[in-house]
């Protein structure tokens, strides 16, 4: 007899994740380190040794009575305007002071004191600008009008009056400083806080209730973090120097209490006779002001700067030498005689165990995002990749044109395109293939659309890079493609700007900018998941006819299914980072093999007959597991009804029993043999048997009443 089981529960833990689970506190401090090692401040070299001289000058300067070898007034007269010597490392001043000294005990007072004109300048800036982003015009105006004033007032002039009136208070020196500068930092922060006051968010708020100062203080500060802190770490360096510069012309510390500035005033009168008292105190304070500016870099980079659009060096080196390997793997497999190397006719794209992954600080050891991927595309015909968010859809497409992101690379198999591995092909040689051979259609037109530019501009300027024609030839030939994705108008359609056209016009104009280069293969990335049904009805018309008038072939990523038996020839169902079934898409659509794929169509209202239509459509219980934690076994089993033993093993992408699809599963043919269906209702959690990888071991049978099974088909 066989046995019984039900569907392993979504939330069940792989195998090895109870060992794991029985020590969360290692886990939880593992986790931990890691957030803090990727936080920005100590992801950017600069930054820790910013910090780290900033620090032990501060450190140094609060403990200098402990261990300065000598008092700051002290004086040796048989080693006056000395350099380095093993007494005084750094030298002495024309008293025969020791200078290191001097400097580490003046640190503590130029730090402290910037940064009182970092809180006044900043803190009074940033009160400014929110309070007059959020209480109305009139407001605004005054504050500005004022700040204005404040600007147009002789800083210095204000200064050294003070100084007159009030003596050498640097503290309240540094204070009205900060008063002064705080005007500037107002007029920086204004136009971004007035801008976070229009966002959809700060409306919601105020719809629940909440008031100007809780608008201020929880949704508009914390976006302008980032300018604050750039704004902090310049004032801070500016404050330092403005000390230092009034302590040169004699307006520092009183004597003999040393201060940098006073120091450097000293050097300056024996630069020529004594040029080595100018180096220390000068390289401390330029070290002091550029590891204020580290830091203020680091910390106002935007959390989500740490992967650019654009690659950085280290990323395009490592990107070169994830391509120089799998080109020389690719030439061991045709010495070999391997052929799946073989590059198939001209104009159809063959994908061959396409594996994507991260890169792991350059070691090109990360977490894979694509394994094992394979597929064809015949010339005029369209294949659909679809599956749930997370399962490599947008990395597999992206990869056919070398346009990963910053820190992911192709790591194995081939991209055959026209008697070339794209996967093996160089980023400068890839520039020849992008918009003449393959184009890319992203599901966003803004993407591809500049505001800036009209739309005749950008058509014409792409036409005249791509195919080298005059300005009047692709003029002509950008109306032409207009016309040709349906606009009616194109001749005021070329004078407008993005912003001025609607949703679907600007997809048309999207995809008249990709057919610029005349390519043979279009990617389109969800071309029409932003529109609304009737435009997205006339974007599937409009590809369809692209596809039979110019034979060429369209990848076309998607979650509808509609869309795939619209206008896809075949279907490759992507689940995990994996094509779990590969084939004919009217063949997989009626008959689907994968129980990925039959519980997709079963959660489908669109798949299922008016007059058949399920009290309750089906559900995938669970989610799509993390790339980290994919299991070595099916990658689906954890979210399967018909899951048994036999997951547990790696399963290949095999012919299917039926037709000439490929089907990632070991129970395939047995579920065809039973014909069974995807349940539209979870199985009761009381009924729930256990997976065991041991194939003797009987589970007690369920309750006869109302009880739901499926059947172990290992």
């Amino acid at each position: 007899m066989i046995p019984t089981v039900a569907p392993a529960p979504a939330d069940a833990d792989q195998a090895g994740s109870t060992t794991a689970a029985g020590a969360p506190v290692p886990r939880a401090g593992r986790a931990a380190l890691t957030r803090l090692s990727r936080h920005r401040l100590l992801g950017s070299p600069g930054a820790v040794a910013g910090l780290v001289w900033l620090a032990a000058l501060v450190i140094a300067s609060l403990t200098a009575p402990l261990w300065l070898p000598f008092k700051t007034e002290d004086q040796d007269f048989t080693a006056v305007l000395s350099g380095p010597t093993a007494a005084h490392w750094l030298g002495t001043d024309e008293l025969g002071r020791d200078i290191l000294s001097r400097i580490f005990a003046a640190a503590a007072g130029t730090l402290g004191t910037s940064m009182i004109t970092v809180i006044v300048g900043v803190g009074l800036g940033t009160i400014l600008a929110m309070l007059a982003a959020g209480a109305g015009e009139r407001t605004e105006t005054a504050i500005s009008r004022v700040t204005e004033i404040m600007m147009s007032l002789p800083g210095t002039v204000i200064i050294l009056a003070v100084i007159g009136a009030v003596g050498t208070n640097i503290p309240l020196v540094m204070a009205i400083l900060g008063i002064l500068m705080s005007a500037g930092i107002y007029r920086v922060i204004l136009g971004q806080a007035k801008s976070l006051q229009s966002q959809l968010y700060v409306d919601a708020a105020k719809v629940d209730g909440l008031g100007p100062l809780g608008i201020s203080v929880r949704h508009v500060l914390p976006g302008l973090a980032n300018t604050v802190v750039v704004q902090a770490a310049l004032i801070f360096a500016v404050g330092m120097l403005i000390q230092a510069g009034l302590a040169f012309i004699g307006f520092g510390p009183p004597i003999p209490q040393p201060s940098w500035g006073g120091m450097i005033q000293g050097a300056s009168q024996h630069v020529y006779d004594a040029p080595w008292m100018m180096v220390p105190t000068g390289a401390v304070l330029a070290l002091t002001v550029l590891s204020a500016n580290a830091i203020g870099n680091a910390l106002g980079k935007a959390p989500n700067a740490a992967a650019p659009h654009l690659p950085s060096a280290a990323a395009r080196r490592q990107r070169a030498k994830a391509v120089a390997a799998i080109a020389a793997a690719a030439r061991d497999a045709k010495e070999t005689g391997d052929a799946g190397t073989d590059a198939g006719a001209k104009g159809t794209l063959s994908v061959r165990n396409l594996s994507v992954g991260v890169d792991n600080a350059g070691t090109g050891t990360g977490v894979q995002l694509v394994t094992g991927v394979s597929f064809d595309v015949e010339p005029g015909t369209v294949l659909g990749l679809v599956g749930e968010s997370g399962c490599g859809k947008t990395m597999t497409a992206l990869s056919l044109l070398g346009l990963l992101p910053s820190g992911v690379s192709a790591t194995g198999g081939q991209i055959l395109w026209n008697g070339r591995n794209l996967a093996a092909t160089p980023d400068k040689d890839m520039q020849s293939v992008r918009g003449r051979e393959i184009a890319l259609i992203s599901q966003e037109p803004m993407r591809a659309l500049d505001p800036m530019f009209t739309v005749g501009y950008q058509l014409t300027a792409t036409i005249r890079r791509l195919r080298g024609m005059g300005r009047s030839e692709a003029r002509a030939e950008a109306h032409a493609l207009l016309e040709k994705v349906g606009i009616v108008d194109a001749a005021r359609i070329l004078k407008t700007y993005p912003h001025q056209i609607s949703g679907g016009m600007a997809q048309r104009v999207a995809i008249a900018l990709a057919l610029s280069g005349r390519p043979k293969l279009l990617v389109a990335d969800e071309p029409t998941t932003a529109l609304d049904v009737t435009v997205q009805a006339e974007i599937l018309s409009l590809l369809r006819a692209l596809v039979k008038d110019t034979g060429m072939s369209v990848v076309m990523v998607t979650h509808d299914l509609g869309v795939v038996a619209d206008i896809c020839d075949q279907v490759a169902v992507m689940y995990a980072g994996q094509v779990v079934e590969n084939g004919r898409t009217a063949a997989i659509l009626d008959n689907p093999r994968h129980p990925y794929t039959l519980a997709l169509l079963a959660a489908d209202p669109h798949a299922n007959h008016a007059d058949s239509m399920p009290e309750r459509l089906a559900t995938i219980s669970g989610q799509v597991p993390q790339p980290k934690d994919w299991p070595a076994g099916c990658r689906f089993a954890a979210r399967c009804q018909f899951a048994g033993s036999a997951c547990l093993e790696p399963v290949p992408l095999l012919p299917s029993g039926t037709g000439d699809g490929l089907i990632r599963c070991v129970k395939a043919d047995q579920l065809a043999i039973e014909g069974m269906d995807w349940l539209a209702t979870d199985v009761p959690a009381g009924r729930l048997l256990p997976v065991s990888p041991v194939s003797s071991a009987t589970p007690e049978p369920a309750p006869e009443q109302d009880s739901i099974v499926e059947k172990d088909l290992a």
